[in-house]
């Protein structure tokens, strides 16, 4: 091949290379609401990027955990134009979950020592990892405890976006006059807005965007990763136990935040598999169980996963940013 065709061509690979980072980069700019702000989401777009991170002696062992956590789940994809083999890429960014099981009211038990009402309860879990935002709507329903509210459906529906924490009447309410009503919750932006970072793709986006303040270890036998979230959530700290399949199989997260209460939260995921009603190689756990100071507050069975990045939108109604203001 003449000298110059082959410089054409090796220019052709670092420009394609280069888009592929920069399309990584778009998605995760947004992380944890700050992230772009620190030098270390600059270093860790890719996998293939976190191994070049100094200052950690595990950070090779740590980009090869991260890489198999990606692939196991299918966050991580190979991408290539024209049969070039390209780093790979961040390809989930909205998702939506659908599921079903038992919520636990928040406070006092029945009775001293026993666990907090339990609710029959419908899941919808709408997300976006750019900007960070989380939807959750709930259906509960407790026809065994009529000091709690009777039989009656109670439904929810609270979002966080960045900065705005919400509660709306129905989907999408305060954005047209008329239109349901969206009532401020700021004190639980934080709390809500953690629920998106722990989750498994969360933990492996955020465990990324920490570059070397990622650190590995082993227990039991296991891959454990421990590394700080950032922006609002910077005073919180992640414990993520993976599977032998390097799937995210525990989270831990402790805090000092007065915002979130101190609390330490614990949520299990298991029976990972393709819940996608079209098929998209994304795992996602058929099983979720949380608990918050050691209550058991969500065990919700999975039913179905959108993964295919679904157009979802989450506009920060007009009063809630005037109210910001002030």
């Amino acid at each position: 091949m003449p000298t110059r065709a082959k410089r054409a061509k090796v220019l052709a690979t670092r420009v394609l290379m280069i888009a592929a980072l920069a399309a990584l980069a778009f998605q995760t700019a947004g992380a944890q609401g700050n992230v772009a702000k620190t030098s270390a989401v600059a270093k860790t777009k890719t996998v293939g990027a976190a191994e070049a991170a100094s200052g950690s002696s595990n950070t090779p062992e740590v980009a090869k955990t991260l890489q198999a956590a990606a692939e196991a789940v299918g966050l991580a994809r190979w991408s290539g134009v024209g049969g070039q083999h390209l780093p790979e890429v961040d390809v989930i960014t909205t998702m939506e979950i659908w599921g079903s099981g038992t919520t636990y009211g928040l406070g006092q038990p029945y009775k001293p020592g026993e666990p907090w009402p339990a609710f029959k309860t419908e899941y919808h879990a709408s997300l976006d990892y750019n900007p960070p935002a989380i939807r959750v709507e709930m259906t509960r329903t407790n026809p065994g405890a009529p000091v709690q509210g009777g039989a009656a459906p109670q439904h929810t529906i609270q979002v966080v976006r960045e900065k705005y924490g919400w509660d709306e009447s129905e989907i999408g309410a305060g954005l047209v006059p008329g239109k349901g009503t969206a009532t401020p919750a700021m004190a639980a932006v934080n709390n809500r807005l953690l629920q998106l970072w722990i989750l498994p793709y969360g933990v492996i986006k955020a465990a990324l965007a920490a570059g070397d303040k990622t650190r590995i270890s082993t227990e039991n036998g296991t891959s454990v990763l421990s590394f700080p979230l950032s922006g609002q959530l910077a005073d919180v700290m992640v414990k993520a136990t993976l599977d032998p399949q390097n799937m995210v199989a525990k989270v831990e997260t402790r805090t000092e935040n007065p915002a979130l209460g101190g609390m330490i939260t614990e949520t299990e995921y298991s029976d990972y598999a393709d819940h996608g009603e079209i098929a998209t190689d994304v795992k996602s756990p058929g099983h979720i169980v949380q608990k918050q100071g050691g209550h058991p507050v969500l065990d919700i069975q999975v039913k179905m996963v959108d993964a295919n990045n679904p157009y979802l939108v989450f506009p920060v109604p007009e009063n809630l940013k005037k109210a910001a203001a002030h």
